[in-house]
């Protein structure tokens, strides 16, 4: 078992005390600590590093996040590879802006209420018990609606991203490898986050769907980037032309067959049969006269 304390850290700092100096001063400087990969499985009490910044402690043996509560300038977390099962004891860390959680047992986004400065979260490859799925807790999803702008949930067996709407800062989202099926939902997702520039969805299901780039593309105006290649203007443009060309041809089918192209003008006098489209196009005609439909102009 190997412990994290300050009593390591103070040993393995290359931050030195001077000749004046108490190891507790000196450890009051710290502002970065790197112990990733050192078979860590606990942190105790590292309160005498009341100005670290930034934590590294990924790839060790770390089963449960405790004594932080001290770390109030803590910016970035990184907590990947380890054996965590839920997220817990973060919420007085009001600095936070990364947090890095990927490759652990958390089957719940939770416990984050109250960090308004998380710009990044990432969990992705949690090892899920078989047949389950990463979920969303709403509270979280709430808190974090201002401020999170990347989140990382890449291969967790989701098959259902729509709770995401309430992050209304989101720019980028990155949800590879999942179970993701129905175009109609992302189309949905995208209408809420209008911000979102960027999203990676490689490896699900719906990726292979008829017209899934093309879809998601018309319904966002703010997507740059999907699943790796950029968006340009060009492929946009042409999409918007094409739909509004099909969209034109379904409006004409249906005028078409219900009769409704068909309209009796009156011209120096005398009835005149005009189309639609003729009508449309004559402006001077459309604003003088009302037309009338014809069922059966015979």
């Amino acid at each position: 078992m190997v412990r994290l304390t300050v009593d390591l850290i103070a040993k393995n700092s290359h931050l030195k005390p001077r000749k004046e100096e108490t190891t507790a001063q000196c450890l009051k400087k710290i502002t970065h600590i790197n112990f990733s990969d050192k078979n860590i499985d606990a942190i105790e009490d590292l309160s005498l590093c009341k100005n670290l910044s930034v934590l590294y402690l990924y790839d060790n043996r770390i089963s449960q996040v405790t004594n932080l509560n001290y770390a109030t300038n803590l910016t970035h977390l990184y907590l990947q590879n380890n054996c965590i099962p839920c997220i817990e004891n973060l919420r007085s860390l009001k600095k936070l802006e990364k947090l890095y959680l990927g490759g652990n047992y958390i089957t719940v986004i939770e416990g984050l209420e109250g960090l308004e400065e998380l710009r990044e979260l990432h969990v992705e490859s949690q090892k899920l018990p078989l047949g389950e799925k990463l979920l969303f807790d709403p509270r979280t999803l709430q808190s974090l609606a201002k401020s999170l702008s990347i989140l990382n949930i890449s291969n967790n067996n989701i098959d259902d991203i729509r709770d995401l709407e309430t992050l209304e800062n989101l720019n980028h989202l990155i949800a590879a490898d999942n179970q993701l099926l129905h175009v109609k939902d992302l189309e949905f997702l995208l209408n809420k986050l209008t911000k979102l520039w960027k999203m990676d969805l490689n490896g699900n299901p719906v990726c292979l769907k008829p017209k899934y780039r093309d879809r998601l593309i018309l319904v966002s105006k703010s997507l740059e980037s999907l699943d790796g290649k950029e968006i340009k203007n060009v492929e946009r443009q042409f999409l918007i032309n094409w739909k509004a060309s099909k969209d034109a041809k379904k409006i004409s089918k249906k005028k078409s067959s219900k009769n409704e192209d068909l309209y009796l003008l009156p011209t120096d006098g005398k009835p005149k049969l005009v189309f639609f489209s003729d009508l449309s196009e004559n402006k001077q005609t459309k604003d003088v006269y009302e037309p009338h439909l014809l069922h059966n102009p015979k």
